[in-house]
């Protein structure tokens, strides 16, 4: 179970994501972001991902070096068709692009459909914030195999369908919300596997509609449930706008197509905050406000009150200094990887 520095397993990742045939700047952006993830304690997000992304390569499901092709436009608005390209590539181009769009026109809106996976949702309205703006983005995988069932249901319907806002501000690190509307990320299932771990009641059903702690049911005819608990109402109506959002306005639709490719249909907006207000007294007073919530008496079994975000802050604090632990199964991936494109001694593997 080895601990490796951020900058190696960057390297790592984006030297085997070039085995696979990425270009140099697709596998750098592509670990970069997978790297980030891991920094941020979303490991379900993070590297051990890469043997999907590349047997996703093999199979055709993700095109290096696709075109990016804008087929609807403009002064505040654009729709992108991502031809299969890494997601990841194609969402942080496209946030830049809606970035510059509401620097000159106060708000601007963009979707895109035919891309891969995107990873954290987090990175791209946190690209906003940083240029002083108000960013949101929401995701759905298209039509491809759902594993989250409506509220009362027992048979899938939707996808984990995350949502994240994020706010400029002064303070330490970015203030975000980044959540699937589901009671879990998939991705931190494929984590408890990979691990041996149970996970909590609450987050699967299994094949007979039963509560589980066993991560494998999701495998084996179980499913999702929506974020919320015995309030679950409110995780599936939030995930179904989500939905709509990310998978009927971009024209990918709705429902499973098996035969269909993972398929992260994205809508993201940018609001400039100039267009409201000054930009300094907005992100103090966001500050101002963040110190507020944490000046809360904390209650019994908590030792402090985090401002949304923080936590991802102070973990990849932590992590840049200590490394980043990932399971033997993830590490025996990554190695055969390495073994099979001939980079071993190169990584030092």
């Amino acid at each position: 179970m080895p601990t490796i520095q951020a900058d190696k397993l960057t390297n790592i990742a984006a030297t085997l994501l070039r085995g696979a045939g990425a270009s140099d700047e697709e596998a750098s952006i592509v670990s970069r972001h997978s790297v980030g993830a891991n920094l941020a304690g979303h490991d379900s997000h993070g590297v051990i991902l890469i043997p999907t992304y590349i047997d996703r390569i093999n199979r055709g499901h993700i095109v290096p070096g696709a075109p990016y092709e804008v087929t609807r436009e403009s002064s505040n608005s654009t729709v992108v068709d991502g031809n299969w390209g890494f997601g990841y590539v194609v969402s942080e181009r496209l946030m830049a692009e809606t970035i510059e769009k509401a620097r000159t026109g106060s708000v601007a809106a963009a979707t895109v459909f035919r891309q891969s996976h995107v990873g954290r949702v987090a990175d791209y309205p946190m690209m906003a914030a940083e240029a002083g703006m108000i960013g949101i983005m929401t995701a759905d995988s298209g039509r491809s195999a759902k594993s989250v069932v409506p509220f009362g249901g027992r048979e899938p319907r939707l996808g984990t369908n995350p949502i994240c806002i994020a706010m400029p501000s002064n303070l330490p690190g970015p203030m975000f919300i980044d959540m699937a509307t589901s009671a879990v990320a998939a991705g931190k299932l494929g984590v408890a596997v990979a691990r041996g771990a149970s996970i909590p009641e609450g987050w699967l059903l299994d094949s007979e509609g039963s509560p589980t702690t066993d991560p494998t049911a999701l495998r084996n005819g179980g499913a999702m449930l929506p974020l919320g608990g015995p309030e679950g109402h409110k995780g599936y109506g939030l995930s179904v706008m989500v939905e709509i959002l990310s998978g009927i306005l971009t024209g990918l639709g709705f429902g499973h197509d098996p035969s269909g490719r993972h398929n992260d249909g994205c809508f993201m907006a940018v609001f400039n905050i100039e267009a409201f207000r000054p930009l300094e007294e907005f992100k103090n007073e966001v500050t101002e406000f963040a110190h507020y919530l944490k000046s809360s008496p904390t209650a019994q079994g908590f030792d402090e009150v985090y401002y949304p975000g923080e936590l991802e802050h102070l973990r990849t604090k932590k992590l840049l200094q200590e490394g980043i632990f990932i399971e033997d199964a993830t590490w025996a991936k990554l190695e055969g990887l390495a073994e099979e494109y001939g980079v071993t001694a190169e990584l030092s593997l």
